[in-house]
């Protein structure tokens, strides 16, 4: 597990670009037959990903995290951008298709991940955070019949944003938040971009009591995103390829301009789970 402090926007300003991507940028995600973790100071989240081609992949908690196992003190959420696969928490096998995801609730001791099928393995993308209460583990399908442990995200829990016009029309698909699956403080959600559209969360904000990560995905080798962080008078990039994540402090700007229409998840972790809770930045305030 690749551990990684916090940073002070005092310093951040005075970043390289080689210093930016060392503190922020996720790369190498998605290797075959590894699971990968960073663990980061900041809200103490764990991001990471599993790509199990062949083998099983067992997730455990390593020497940093001084406990029996991975989810001894956390909680856990999974999106699969891959192919079909599976998730085994305690015994019980969950059928996790592409787009599909999990939460895994604090006190799952036994986590493994596997594919269908070793010629179009799945992707599993985590995020984890600190947990003080068992929430239920369930599967979450964006779309589909409810079944025993399975969280359906019907249409209504999907908001459409943004226009062509302003290149920024999006759809927003929430996985895991308040009222739709409970969990102690992480939040997850997939937002896929329309064709024509490139700008994600412009006009920015920030939120203070929650910090962010993003992975970027569904872009083509010669494709890239901008990705704008920092403090809104002190903004600075981050250039983005396919499937690589980054790390965004809760004092900073997170948003992004592709070279085409891209999909990204974004997962949340702090002390306030109110998604609308943010302070918006003026477009004339951005420096």
């Amino acid at each position: 597990m690749e551990l990684r402090t916090a940073a002070s926007p005092r310093d951040v300003k005075h970043y390289t670009t080689e210093r930016l991507r060392e503190e922020f940028l996720i790369d190498d995600l998605f290797q075959p037959n590894v699971i990968k973790l960073v663990y980061s100071h900041i809200d103490r989240i764990i991001t990471g990903s599993a790509v199990p081609v062949r083998e099983v992949l067992k997730l455990t908690a390593g020497d940093e995290l001084r406990a029996q196992y991975f989810c001894e003190r956390r909680e856990l959420g999974v999106i699969n951008i891959g192919g079909a696969g599976k998730i085994t928490v305690d015994g019980k096998v969950y059928e996790v298709g592409p787009r599909e995801g999990m939460y895994i609730g604090m006190g799952s001791k036994d986590i493994s991940f596997a594919s269908a099928d070793a010629s179009a393995p799945a992707k599993f993308y985590l995020n984890s955070a600190p947990a003080h209460r068992t929430c239920p583990t369930v599967l979450i399908k964006p779309e589909g019949e409810p079944a025993e442990g399975v969280v359906i995200v019907k249409d209504c829990n999907k908001v459409e944003l943004g226009s062509l016009e302003t290149a920024n029309h999006r759809t927003i698909c929430k996985y895991i938040l308040p009222g739709q699956v409970e969990s102690c403080q992480l939040e997850m959600g997939m937002t896929r971009l329309e064709p024509g559209s490139v700008w994600n969360t412009m006009p920015c904000h920030t939120h203070d009591r929650r910090m962010e990560v993003y992975l970027y995905f569904d872009m083509p080798e010669d494709a890239l995103v901008m990705h704008y962080m920092g403090e809104p008078t002190e903004t600075r990039h981050i250039v983005m390829r396919n499937e690589q994540a980054v790390i965004s402090p809760s004092w900073s700007i997170h948003s992004g301009c592709g070279t085409q229409a891209y999909t990204f998840i974004w997962g949340m972790v702090g002390e306030n789970q109110d998604f609308d809770d943010m302070d918006d930045v003026g477009m004339k305030d951005l420096m």
